[in-house]
């Protein structure tokens, strides 16, 4: 009987250990960070707008660009065709 009640508990014990951290964890949404980038220019005409990734990402550097037909695109902002671009894009609200 010991042994059950012991189990019993240190179940409940992991149950709550669990949602604890989950509440608390640190984790960004992946819609607001970049982890691979585009090599190769992409055509102004198709980019409706762009955003910073987040700060607390690997590579803060990056820009999520939104493209027209809904689909999502990351480059450098270090990234020269980036540089020049950036005055001809408007930013997402």
């Amino acid at each position: 009987m010991k042994l059950i009640t012991v189990a019993l508990f240190c179940l409940l014990a992991a149950r709550m250990w669990l949602q604890d951290v989950d509440g608390m964890s640190m984790h960004v949404s992946s819609s607001t960070c970049c982890f691979t980038f585009v090599k190769k220019m992409i055509s102004l005409n198709r980019i409706q707008c762009y955003r910073n990734s987040s700060s607390s990402c690997s590579n803060p550097n990056g820009l999520i660009l939104k493209m027209k037909g809904g689909r999502e695109s990351c480059a450098l902002k270090t990234d020269r065709w980036i540089k020049s671009s950036l005055q001809k894009i408007k930013s997402c609200p």
